[in-house]
């Protein structure tokens, strides 16, 4: 969304970032860490633009908005002939008619450079590796000089609330006894209709699951809990389906259309891998589903339905649940979820951009045979969110039954059956790239079960 054009002090700060296209993977951890602070809205064009839009129109729009411009430098993006240096000469021209002394370009190295004559008489921040902290919190010192001088105040607005979902109610109505959080997964093998639309979230104290087992990598913060990683997507709207042909996505193309997540959630950073699944299946006297599965312990699990997913799932949330803030539970992603996780909020094609490239992800073009260790395409393959393996690999199951779009969490496809089919998403190592796109769809019936078939789990709110 372009920034508001009202010059009102109740906003945030509005940043543009102007950088080369070739030094997407930094800005991009730049952008992320700037959208984390609730007072700063940064504009980075591969979120910001949708399909349709005139791109230069748009640019000139962000720049002439934005409160303050951070350039990005690299020796090749000052070197770089084209839309970049176009880009740099607006921001320049916009600079010109600021008060002397204002802080509004702000230079920023991303290696060492030279930078442009034009841009010398600003300090730069060097945004290195193993500096990128103590340059975020310069430059935020910087940012909130800059929202002081134009007297920002801004403050979030509180939450609307959620309207009240209604129940549905099955045929034959029997009393259901009253479960726990714990409980709240379990799989019924009925004719009885489970409700599990998304329930309002209690509010988090602080914006994480743990507090003791986290780091922080390619500038997301990781944190563990049960031995699963996972990385925190934001509440918010993002474009869910596509509004590319159909070839881009060749299992069941959908219309785009715009679906908030009102929430914040956790997503696992990787499919769940054989090990993970080996600590479920051995105190369960269960056979695992892969055959010399210590050999390949950090490969995601395969052969497993949907019904050993959420058996899992229910495992997993047992096990874990009083280490999670009240409110949220372990569980499999709903489709919007697991889409947003994958791509972001732009209309990317896949997690890394919209140009496929095999040494990203594990399909067929690759010319590997079978899976892949869930790191090995981390973190050129990672998506916006640092979330990896969402393209190839295995296809992962999802909570959400198959309906068409518009995706409608009433709608009854959030409801657990002990029949239909659920949707996958991500492609797998056996499929081209055509169908490894962060909006394919694929789906299967509950009981299926097949070597390319895998599942990553969430932390979000509790489903009942």
């Amino acid at each position: 969304m372009l920034y508001q054009s009202q010059n009102n002090t109740n906003r945030p700060l509005r940043v543009f970032l102007c950088h080369s296209s070739n030094d997407k993977p930094a800005v991009r951890e730049l952008y992320q860490k700037l959208r984390a602070e609730p007072w700063i809205q940064p504009w980075l064009d591969e979120e910001e633009l949708y399909p349709g839009q005139d791109w230069n129109m748009e640019i000139e729009k962000a720049v002439e908005a934005a409160d303050a411009i951070i350039v990005c430098l690299t020796k090749n993006s000052i070197n770089k002939e084209g839309y970049v240096q176009r880009e740099l000469r607006i921001v320049l021209d916009f600079a010109d008619y600021k008060p002397e002394g204002t802080i509004y370009i702000l230079p920023v190295r991303l290696e060492e450079c030279e930078p442009p004559r034009r841009l010398r008489p600003w300090q730069y921040a060097d945004y290195f590796e193993g500096q990128r902290e103590r340059a975020l919190q310069r430059l935020l010192v910087s940012l909130k000089r800059r929202a002081d001088s134009l007297g920002l105040n801004f403050e979030a607005p509180a939450p609307k609330k959620e309207e009240a979902i209604e129940e549905k109610k099955p045929v034959i109505e029997t009393p259901a006894p009253k479960q726990s959080q714990a409980e709240s997964l379990t799989y019924k093998t009925s004719v009885e209709v489970k409700k599990t639309a998304i329930d309002k979230p209690k509010p988090l104290p602080v914006p994480q699951i743990s507090t003791n087992q986290k780091y922080t990598e390619n500038g997301f913060l990781v944190e563990i809990l049960g031995g699963i990683e996972f990385m925190r997507v934001p509440a918010g709207k993002f474009l869910m389906g596509s509004t590319h042909n159909e070839k881009f996505y060749g299992f069941n193309y959908e219309r785009q259309h715009e679906v908030e997540i009102p929430y914040d959630y956790w997503m696992a950073r990787y499919p769940i891998t054989n090990e993970l699944y080996s600590a479920y299946a051995k105190p369960k006297a269960i056979k695992h589903p892969v055959d010399g599965w210590e050999k390949k312990k950090d490969h995601p699990v395969v052969n497993v339905s949907w019904k050993d997913a959420m058996a899992y799932c229910q495992w997993l949330n047992n096990l874990l649940i009083a280490k999670l803030p009240s409110g949220l539970v372990l569980r499999l992603p709903t489709e919007a979820e697991w889409e947003k996780a994958a791509c972001g909020t732009g209309d990317r094609i896949y997690p890394w951009g919209n140009l496929f490239d095999k040494n990203k992800c594990n399909t067929t073009e690759g010319g590997k045979v079978g899976t892949t260790p869930v790191s090995s395409y981390s973190p050129q393959g990672d998506s916006p969110f640092g979330c990896a393996d969402m393209s190839g690999n295995v296809w992962e199951w999802t909570h959400s039954l198959k309906k068409a779009y518009p995706y409608n969490v009433k709608d009854g496809r959030e409801y657990e059956y002990e029949y239909g089919e659920h949707v996958l998403r991500g492609g797998s190592f056996s499929n081209l790239y055509a169908d490894v796109g962060c909006k394919s769809r694929f789906d299967n019936r509950i009981h299926f079960n097949i070597n390319n078939i895998g599942f990553r789990v969430v932390a979000a709110p509790v489903l009942s």
